[in-house]
């Protein structure tokens, strides 16, 4: 079973920055993409950002040239380097992969349990 463990949320004044940390703990024998995902109140979770193993991203409009997505495979570690941030942006983050527990288990989707971010304007 794969855990992931979000960290790094908080507030923060409109303009500011923060970034946020993901770890994958557990039994892991293989990690694929990595996400960040986020969900406002009142609204559908969406697509913040997604990073291949060979560190190929992908952004969402809203954030693109804002957020920076990295990953550290040694860490089993994904982050997301949030810059200018603004009020829109205030929600629970969420991270995602997909992932193999075991060496001949079906690679599955987790999620962690979410970091908030406020964004005071």
């Amino acid at each position: 079973q794969v855990q992931l463990v979000e960290s790094g949320g908080g507030l923060v004044q409109a303009g500011g920055s923060l970034t946020l940390s993901c770890a994958a703990s557990g039994t892991i024998f293989s990690i694929d993409a990595m996400g960040w995902y986020r969900q406002a109140p009142g609204k559908q979770r969406e697509l913040v950002a997604t990073i291949t193993r060979g560190d190929h991203t992908n952004y969402a409009d809203s954030v693109e040239g804002r957020f920076t997505i990295s990953r550290d495979n040694g860490k089993n570690t994904v982050y997301l380097q949030m810059n200018s941030l603004k009020p829109e942006d205030a929600a629970t983050y969420y991270c995602n992969t997909n992932a193999k527990a075991l060496r001949g288990s079906a690679p599955r989707l987790y999620w962690g349990q979410g970091t908030q971010v406020t964004v005071s304007s």
